[in-house]
């Protein structure tokens, strides 16, 4: 069965990256994909040298630009079974996930924040 209503959880939650919620027939699914995960995908397209972690709003956009690619990933995932996904119907998104899918994810609206020179990591 495939995943519907598939959507970027934007309400307060403890996670510490992308929590999307989806539906397979009437059980919830939730996804997650972990922020230094979305950091290591958007590193690898923009190549930038000096790393900035994604804030979780800047997550969440990419996240609804990317949402029709997310849900391809998080479904091929899911559609594994429990085999796979040993917390099913909850499934982690790794990196390798990603890669695996051969997604790209679109940064085209991603609004990186300069910081201050104190927040710079020296090398």
């Amino acid at each position: 069965m495939s995943l519907t209503q598939f959507r970027v959880d934007d309400g307060p939650h403890v996670m510490d990256g992308l929590r999307l919620l989806a539906q397979d027939g009437n059980d919830c699914v939730e996804a997650f994909i972990g922020r230094k995960v979305m950091d290591v995908w958007a590193d690898s397209i923009e190549h930038g040298g000096g790393r900035q972690s994604l804030f979780r709003d800047q997550y969440n956009a990419l996240g609804r630009l990317n949402l029709a690619a997310l849900q391809r990933i998080v479904s091929a995932k899911y559609q594994r079974g429990a085999v796979f996904n040993r917390q099913h119907p909850f499934v982690e998104v790794l990196f390798s996930d990603i890669a695996d899918s051969g997604e790209a994810l679109d940064l085209s609206q991603l609004v990186r924040e300069t910081l201050p020179p104190a927040f710079h990591r020296m090398a």
